[in-house]
């Protein structure tokens, strides 16, 4: 046998333009499959992903239970790779914990990194496409979207319209067909007073039909994984516009 040792060529490796992370529920089915969709259209960014624990039945005690496991989700993404941001992907968990115990906890272990949520980034892009009075969809119980409601109208967002399937449980939440998503939308969409319309939880599949609904109705479209994906590479310094993604992905973060 003839071996030979070789002097390797490095190169800058995957993300030389970004490196993205991303904490996933672990009854989560959707928002890695939709964000291939959107990070296959950007060369030079690379997103990884690690998994938080989590109860199929969303309620606030599930929900909350995830605040001290935040941490050690973050550890999976390894440190030494250097993130230009991470996000913590989940829409009813962040309402309750709050998006600055959420910075901290991530940024515990990542220091300085840049940190988002899908309701933080629900009101980045909104402020970005200038809408303020939104219609909201949900998979989520009457309780848990209470809590939406209220936080987003503290956040300054008006929502004059509010629909809901009231599902409970995760894994049926991600067999919501994405038919019946875009018809709920369409019905929220449809009063005069809605400016825009946002598709909350991250289980929910909406990215793949955003932009050709938004031009139906038109009026701006986002979801949870639409809006903090968005975010994510906004706040990783990358302003590469995809408007195959809809209007929301043509726009910088608003000053």
């Amino acid at each position: 046998m003839r071996y030979e040792t070789l002097v390797p060529h490095l190169d800058a490796g995957l993300g030389s333009r970004a490196r993205i992370g991303l904490i996933v529920l672990r009854s989560d089915q959707t928002i890695e499959y939709e964000a291939r969709q959107i990070f296959a259209s950007l060369p030079g960014v690379a997103l990884y992903q690690s998994r938080i624990y989590n109860d199929f039945q969303i309620n606030r005690d599930t929900l909350m239970a995830m605040k001290p496991l935040i941490p050690e989700a973050a550890r999976l993404l390894p440190v030494p790779w250097d993130f230009n941001s991470i996000g913590f992907a989940c829409t009813s968990a962040a309402m309750l914990i709050g998006d600055e115990p959420i910075k901290e906890l991530v940024q515990s272990v990542h220091d300085k990194v840049e940190v988002s949520n899908p309701v933080n980034a629900c009101v980045e892009a909104f402020k970005a496409l200038s809408v303020k009075r939104i219609a909201v969809v949900t998979p989520y119980s009457r309780t848990v979207n209470e809590a939406i409601a209220a936080g987003l109208e503290a956040r300054g967002l008006t929502i004059p319209v509010f629909v809901s399937f009231e599902e409970p449980d995760d894994n049926i939440v991600a067999k919501i067909s994405e038919a019946a998503v875009a018809e709920a939308a369409r019905k929220a969409a449809a009063d005069l007073a809605v400016e825009g319309v946002f598709i909350s939880c991250t289980s929910i599949r909406a990215v793949s039909f955003a932009a050709s609904l938004e031009k139906e109705i038109g009026k701006p479209v986002t979801s949870s994984n639409h809006a903090i994906l968005w975010h994510l590479i906004r706040l990783a310094g990358l302003n590469d516009s995809l408007p195959q993604f809809g209007q929301l992905y043509t726009r910088p973060i608003a000053g």
